[in-house]
């Protein structure tokens, strides 16, 4: 596994720092490096692009969801966050909207959401597994560690929202009385483990995952048609609630997973119209980020050496988002 020097090379600002004047036209911009792979390659690329391409004055600041948004919104600082999941900030972030002081600017990566997954290999051995109602049918292909006798549903760690949804789901389509049991996964590490056994093994699995991630793109995996959303107040009020608090659960797909870019008003002022049409036209198809997603874990890759091979192998698709001049110069850069 070879080892990748260009993050140091870049803190010594001897490679695509933000060294030398910023132009006149973009000023200093803050840009929030979230604490998971995707977003940290997002805010990487924004840097090298927005530094090198339209020659802002660019800091990156450690971020994650809630502590991001909250500076973002009472601070101002830090003014760009690339991958914003807003359901939990929606209310506050419409709020801010409509008072001027933060912008949503674009849907960052396509394919992105919860839900159910099933291997590939599970797929083209059992084509008529098409949806939920179809795999719950067969809980003899999916056996449970514990006991082979029921299917096997694997969820979230403890302590996961997602966890709680995973469980009224359970409930709502009626998994125990079609023979499925929880597979308690224990851990992040532990829900990952599962289904890399399983794809090595050519073994069948069942559960709950999401994208962008490194193991959809490395094991292709297939989200399930769980049918038609069951509405607001069913998810909101009950699926994502604690068991006791969801004494009806209804069957339903996963709910639409809102991901944005969010900029201050600063960076509107700041990068002018050409920093804002960039991030407004920044948005990197599922399966280029998922595959960048897996370079980086193959790698053991930060953002800083993801960035600069996402910008060198896919100009095809960085290129479309930025102005011709803008381009020259950053290609120039690397």
């Amino acid at each position: 596994m070879r080892k990748l020097l260009i993050a140091s090379a870049i803190a010594a600002g001897t490679m695509l720092g933000v060294s030398g004047q910023a132009s006149a036209a973009c000023g200093s911009v803050s840009i929030a490096e979230m604490n998971w792979a995707s977003a940290q390659l997002l805010a990487n690329v924004d840097k090298i692009i927005l530094s090198k391409g339209y020659g802002c004055d660019v800091s990156i600041v450690p971020g994650d969801t809630m502590p991001t948004f909250t500076s973002m919104n009472e601070k101002g600082s830090p003014d760009v966050a690339g991958e914003m999941w807003i359901n939990a900030v929606a209310v506050p972030l419409e709020k801010a909207k409509s008072e001027g002081r933060l912008h949503t600017v674009s849907d960052p990566i396509t394919g992105l959401g919860e839900g159910w997954w099933l291997l590939p290999h599970t797929m083209k051995k059992h084509p008529e597994l098409k949806t939920v109602q179809d795999i719950l049918k067969r809980p003899d292909l999916f056996p449970h560690p514990e006991d082979p006798s029921k299917g096997g549903f694997h969820i979230c760690p403890p302590g996961w929202n997602c966890e709680l949804s995973n469980r009224n789901h359970f409930r709502g389509w009626d998994m125990e009385a079609k023979g499925w049991m929880i597979v308690e996964t224990g851990s992040a590490a532990g829900l990952d483990g599962s289904i890399a056994k399983a794809a090595e093994r050519g073994e069948n699995w069942f559960g709950y995952y999401w994208s962008p991630t490194a193991l959809i793109g490395k094991y292709n995996m297939q989200a399930v048609d769980m049918g038609e959303f069951a509405g607001k107040d069913n998810w909101d009020n009950c699926l994502s609630k604690p068991e006791q608090e969801c004494a009806d659960p209804k069957k339903s797909a996963w709910v639409k997973s809102e991901v944005y870019s969010i900029a201050t008003d600063n960076f509107k002022k700041s990068a002018g119209k050409a920093g804002m049409k960039y991030l407004e036209k920044r948005t990197y198809p599922g399966p280029v980020m998922n595959g960048m997603l897996v370079w980086m874990g193959e790698n053991q890759a930060e953002g800083a050496d993801a960035a600069i091979e996402f910008l060198k192998t896919q100009e095809d698709v960085w290129t479309k988002w930025v102005s011709g001049s803008a381009a020259k110069k950053i290609k120039k850069a690397l």
